[in-house]
């Protein structure tokens, strides 16, 4: 490639020196048609040579000061490094060249998308059917690429509705390898940002006039063998309708991380939370344990336990927990259902996970009952049966407060609390009645006889 690229420039440059020809071929690399018009300049006023030279050696310093690094076939551009980019700005695994992504994809589509991850931005999407090239971005105006990932980098895509829309669109996210938000890195490795970029929804009448891009997205990833994971209503469909359109189906769970507000999708393959940074992808072999806690009569809270081990040493293993807040009450039949389908470990039962002992005010025979059943209840289950139980406890005080007052006799009532005596002496007083009716009794036998 880089034999190729000097004889191009050779032959551009003419009769020009090869240390003038290499200088402009640094500056202008990812600009063929102004390196093309700066040649032609310097052969048509060879006296200026020295200044296309001094010209090019500036333009190049400006780029590597804008963290610009240099690959066999020249510097590659990049504006600025974002927060967990690798040292060539693309979502690559470290080591990985960037020339494949930096190269032309003359047989690629460009389309413009809307990207929110890692940069909220309109850009065009390049989606190769090429298992050696990928998926990136490029700037509108420079073609240059802002970033990407290679195909064999991807460890999830998925294709998502977007909530609370007027119009029908979907999220493409792509979770490059040790990107899912909770994957322990390989050392001295930078984190690796997911993609986000959103497309709109063909209907059927319009099928035949406008480019259907969430259907070529995903034909392209499985030219190459990648599946793109979707939400469907076997593995889980909120119970909760949607506010802007009404009667379709829905399949995710609005609920809060700390303060920010987002939605959790139950997929085939693991739970997403998406779609404000960071986001997560919560895949089946790394989740250790799910439970329920703050459950109240319309919200609880879910909450994921991960356990991950380090690249390096596999025997050293991290847990981590991830609470997710103000989930409705209306969807944890579906969630518990989906936990159940999938045999993740439900830590209702665990002691150190157990704030309190649930359904303590039961019946024996209730308690009997639910422990002579053979399929466990759930934490939420039981949670939802103990909150059931204190509602109609607190019913039937109520009833029994209401039949107190209306036996209240405020007479009897006040004559007791006036007397001012204790039981013993009420027993004493009784008792001397008695004696004295008895020796009263006795007096009149006497007079009688």
């Amino acid at each position: 490639m880089t034999v190729i690229a000097m004889m191009s420039d050779k032959h551009l440059g003419g009769g020009l020196d090869t240390r003038i020809t290499t200088h402009i071929s640094s500056a202008f690399a990812v600009r063929p048609d102004l390196k093309r018009e700066v040649y032609n300049a310097a052969v048509t006023y060879p006296q200026l040579s020295s200044l296309f030279t001094d010209i090019s050696k500036y333009v190049y310093e400006l780029r590597v000061e804008a963290g610009a690094g240099v690959c066999a076939e020249g510097p590659v551009t990049k504006r600025r490094k974002l927060n967990g980019e690798s040292d060539n700005g693309l979502l690559n695994r470290p080591g990985t060249k960037s020339e494949t992504m930096e190269a032309d994809w003359p047989l690629v589509p460009a389309i413009e998308a809307s990207f929110s991850v890692p940069q909220r931005k309109k850009l065009l999407l390049q989606v190769s059917r090429n298992s050696s090239e990928g998926i990136r971005a490029l700037n509108p105006s420079s073609r240059q690429v802002e970033f990407g990932v290679r195909w064999k980098n991807i460890e999830h895509l998925v294709c998502l509705p977007v909530p609370e829309k007027a119009q029908a669109t979907y999220n493409f996210c792509v979770f490059p390898s040790f990107g899912d938000g909770v994957s322990n890195l390989p050392d001295n490795s930078p984190v690796h940002e997911p993609m986000v970029w959103t497309v709109p929804e063909v209907k059927v009448k319009d099928a035949t006039d406008k480019p259907n891009y969430r259907r070529s997205v995903i034909e392209a990833a499985d030219s190459v063998n990648i599946t793109v994971i979707e939400p469907n209503a076997e593995e889980f469909e909120s119970q909760v309708q949607q506010a802007l359109r009404k009667g379709e189906k829905s399949y995710h769970v609005k609920a809060f991380r700390g303060s920010k507000d987002g939605f959790l999708y139950f997929l085939s393959t693991g739970i997403v939370w998406a779609f404000k940074k960071p986001l997560y992808f919560f895949s089946f072999p790394i989740i250790a344990s799910i439970s329920y806690t703050s459950v109240l009569q319309r919200t609880f809270n879910l909450n994921i336990t991960t356990q991950t081990s380090s690249p390096s040493n596999p025997s050293d293993t991290q847990s981590q927990d991830f609470e997710f807040s103000m989930v409705d009450q209306a969807d944890f039949g579906g969630i518990d259902a989906y936990i159940k389908r999938h045999s993740l470990q439900d830590a209702s039962m665990a002691e150190a996970r157990r704030a309190k002992k649930l359904n303590i005010n039961g019946t024996k025979g209730e308690k009997e009952a639910i422990e002579g059943d053979g399929e466990r209840e759930s934490e939420l289950e039981k949670a939802a049966r103990e909150v059931e139980g204190k509602e109609g406890q607190g019913a039937e005080d109520d009833e029994d407060e209401e039949e107190e007052d209306e036996n209240f006799d405020p007479g009897s009532e006040g004559d007791s609390e006036g007397s001012g005596t204790s039981d013993e002496d009420d027993d004493e007083q009784g008792d001397g009645d008695r004696d004295t009716r008895e020796e009263e009794g006795g007096e009149d036998e006497d007079e009688e006889e």
